[in-house]
């Protein structure tokens, strides 16, 4: 038992620091690769001039920090869903929230740029938090009517729907100057973020991901069944509360600085259990945040430089990697039923 423990531990101890090296070196490659190629002197520094500096500082530091801290939050995003619902394919895209809150800051946009009023970073998060609560509460009204999880994917997938059809429509009516900015990031994006955004999600992302880790324990418990949960304690209610309220807020700040990303949030959790061998929270929390990051580093690199100098959105390259982990999920628990 000891001997096993043990095993745990140290494969444990390798998959973070494998996550974490991993998550530095597409950190690195992703600030050094791009139209104009960075070498490590220029980035350390001993060579470039104030033309290095100002494409190091001004664009590609600030979006690759927010392509790591983004891409950590939408997969822990993600597991949160996916234990909410024991579901292995919930997740803010297909159960519509990510839909949600994209049609709230699309109204927002068109309405407060239509008059001319900046938009700031807290409008954005609030009002795709307020989109995602939209959003998540007809999810969880169609589960209490609805016992076939597989018909409540379906369900939040027509959600996502008839959000994504209310945007389009919002969208018209826009000005011709905004429907670029609203179209480019709709499709989701990392390009154009700025120090100001960074500092703003890093500071809602933190908070919310220490207080998804402090939750760990509960969430041990729920995992194993609302009766074993209440015998050792755990309320219940307030913990599928504070669950729906975390995911929707780490979806939000995801949506309202980079678009909607598809499949991060599915793919990312079920490749770090899988190299966990373990689905415990206390473990899960921090590798599914470190690995949707390196999962949202390597696909941004590759958005980047596939057809360069033309840049994909960030959910075309996400869904070539994502689409498939699903359907390998989803056959492989379609096996599991027949056994």
């Amino acid at each position: 038992m000891a001997g096993r423990y043990k095993n745990r531990t140290c494969r444990a101890v390798m998959v973070l620091a494998a996550l974490g090296v991993g998550a530095a070196f597409f950190f690195i490659l992703n600030i050094c690769i791009g139209s104009v190629r960075i070498t490590l002197p220029e980035l350390t520094g001993q060579e470039g001039g104030e033309t290095v500096r100002k494409i190091l500082w001004d664009i590609r530091l600030p979006r690759a920090a927010a392509v790591l801290i983004l891409g950590g939050a939408l997969s822990l995003a993600g597991y949160l869903l996916q234990t909410f619902f024991n579901n292995p394919i919930a997740g803010p895209f297909v159960l519509g929230i990510s839909s949600g809150a994209k049609m709230a800051v699309a109204l927002v946009m068109v309405f407060l740029m239509g008059k001319g009023i900046r938009v700031s970073s807290a409008a954005m998060i609030l009002a795709a938090f307020f989109g995602a609560m939209l959003s998540m509460g007809f999810v969880l009204l169609m589960s209490r009517k609805i016992n076939n999880m597989s018909m409540l994917v379906v369900s939040g997938v027509m959600i996502g729907y008839i959000c994504s059809a209310i945007t389009e429509l919002v969208v018209t009516f826009a000005e011709d100057a905004d429907i670029v900015n609203l179209h480019n990031w709709s499709r989701g994006s990392f390009s154009g973020m700025t120090w100001e955004n960074v500092e703003v999600m890093a500071a809602v992302v933190s908070v919310t991901s220490l207080a998804v880790f402090l939750m760990s324990k509960p969430l041990a418990a729920y995992q194993l069944g609302d009766a074993y949960a209440k015998n050792v304690g755990v309320n219940i209610q307030l913990l599928r509360v504070g669950i729906v309220v975390f995911s929707s807020i780490l979806s939000a700040c995801i949506v309202a600085f980079a678009g909607p990303i598809s499949f991060v949030g599915i793919a990312a959790p079920h490749l770090v259990k899988k190299l966990l061998r373990t689905a415990e929270p206390i473990l899960m929390v921090p590798a599914c945040f470190l690995g949707g990051s390196v999962f949202c580093l390597f696909c941004d690199l590759l958005a980047k430089t596939m057809l360069a100098p033309t840049e994909l959105s960030i959910s075309t390259v996400t869904a070539i990697f994502g689409a498939p982990v699903v359907l390998w999920v989803m056959v492989k628990r379609r096996k599991g039923s027949h056994v």
